[in-house]
Formats: C-alpha cells, structure tokens, sequence
C-alpha cells in the first residue's frame, strides 16, 4: 500500500496563504503524475490541480487558477500545493496521489480511480 504522508494545513483568514507538502516515500516521483485533490464537508473528493510526470502539463480547476501552484521536489519524494489568496470555499481536507500513464486533467477528473489515500491535511479558511 502507497504511504502518503500530508502536511502543511491549517487555519488561516480569507485572503491568506498555505503551502501544503506530501511525501511519498515508495516512488520515485520523476515517474509519476501527482496531484492534489480535497473534500470539504458533504461533498465528494475533487481534483484540485494535478501535474504529469516531468511536470511538462499541469491542470487547474477553475475556481484556483492563478491562486494555487503545484510542484514537486523529485529528490526528496515531495509534492507541494502552494495556495495563496485562500477563501472559505477552499476549506477541506487535501490529500495528494500519484499516478501513471494519465494525462492531469484525466487524473484530477478521476478521484475515485485511486483506492489509496494518506489521512490528509485539514484546511480551513473563515473569519
């Protein structure tokens, strides 16, 4: 089973910033497609920003174009979610996954493709 271990979240007040981490020790992420996905209270876990392998191509969901940022740092296992200019609709749990052979916007698309999860991290936005 993949381990994937989250951090980074926190509360913050509309406006402000986060930057999320996940390690994924198993892999070597130079290989593999990575993304953020999150699910806030009664909804279903979506696809927030995803970047493939090589990071050549990196998608976006609307509602954080131009406010998030994914990266990774491949020598180190991690992959990071920048955000900036949160607001409370951002509130959730974020977790990360990986995957191959699937273009980003496909991966952040297809959420419940992955079976593996790490515990997440919480983000919460309010004033």
């Amino acid at each position: 089973q993949v381990r994937f271990v989250e951090s980074g979240g926190g509360s913050v007040q509309p406006g402000g910033s986060l930057r999320l981490s996940c390690v994924v020790p198993e892999f070597t992420l130079e290989n593999f497609a990575v993304g953020w996905f999150r699910q806030a209270p009664g909804k279903e876990r979506e696809g927030v920003s995803c970047s493939s392998d090589g990071d050549a191509t990196t998608f976006y969901i609307d509602s954080v174009k131009g406010r998030f940022t994914i990266s990774r740092d491949n020598a180190k296992s991690t992959v990071y979610l920048q955000m900036n200019n949160l607001q409370p609709e951002d509130t959730a749990i974020y977790y990360c996954a990986v995957a191959n052979h699937i273009t980003p916007q496909a991966m952040c698309a297809s959420p419940r493709a992955f079976i593996s999860w790490g515990q997440g991290t919480q983000v919460t936005v309010s004033s």
